[in-house]
């Protein structure tokens, strides 16, 4: 049996889990804006809430949360905020800010309900470090729906597309976790995220060519996953 966790990495345990829960409040904030229809301010809290999605699991790692709070369950608490960040409040956006065609409320109810099966899937995270199915990044997709002068019809094909990803037996690369080209691929996500920022905060002075440009980063995760998806098949058959 292992010696117990001494008081400080028992504070700085709970201190990460603090940092990963911190995100219902900002969940909470962003939408409100949503209902005022600040869009630009919701993303800009999403974008927080996306900064501390990408660090928390780095930080909890190196205190160890695991073995000095055994009983709290980290992963379900990091599953809840994502939901919140990832899923409902974009989703809210897309509805309030009228970009969904049709049947705005019934085609906002298939993404959210989707990914409530997505979150659930205990073998949502594959053991060679995979998300299985599309894993619900409806942030970039409402971001590029407010951003781009898309129709809304184009923009509910989209997410009607990526909500039935979700159910497919298909792999996308975990950015911080997939080994092959992680470098690359980390190193290219902070540079899209500054970009994105930058056109967020100087909205509407940006070009829309670099919020197109932008989209090379999410085109060449999407290939990265399919390319390690087809190798793996490969290379599996007798």
């Amino acid at each position: 049996m292992s010696a117990p966790a001494s008081t400080a990495r028992q504070v700085a345990a709970w201190a990460v889990h603090a940092y990963t829960a911190s995100g219902a409040v900002i969940a909470f904030v962003a939408l409100q804006a949503v209902d005022a229809h600040r869009f630009a301010e919701a993303f800009l809290w999403l974008s927080l809430a996306f900064a501390i999605d990408c660090s928390d699991g780095t930080l909890a790692r190196a205190v160890d949360v695991k073995r000095v709070v055994p009983w709290f369950d980290g992963t379900l608490l990091d599953n809840i905020i994502d939901y919140l960040t990832y899923v409902v409040v974009p989703i809210a956006l897309l509805y309030e800010a009228d970009l969904l065609a049709w049947h705005p409320l019934l085609i906002a109810s298939v993404p959210l309900l989707a990914s409530t099966y997505g979150f659930c899937r205990t073998d949502a995270k594959t053991t060679d470090h995979y998300f299985r199915g599309f894993p619900s990044y409806w942030n970039v997709v409402a971001f590029y729906a407010w951003l781009l002068p898309t129709s809304a019809e184009a923009t509910t094909i989209w997410v009607l597309s990526l909500s039935l990803l979700v159910f497919a037996p298909v792999k996308f690369v975990y950015p911080s976790r997939t080994p092959q080209l992680r470098t690359l691929t980390i190193g290219l996500g902070v540079a899209w995220a500054a970009v994105l920022l930058l056109v967020l905060v100087t909205r509407p002075a940006y070009t829309s060519a670099i919020a197109w440009v932008s989209l090379a980063y999410p085109l060449y995760y999407l290939a990265l996953s399919l390319w390690l998806q087809m190798r793996d098949r490969t290379s599996a058959r007798p």
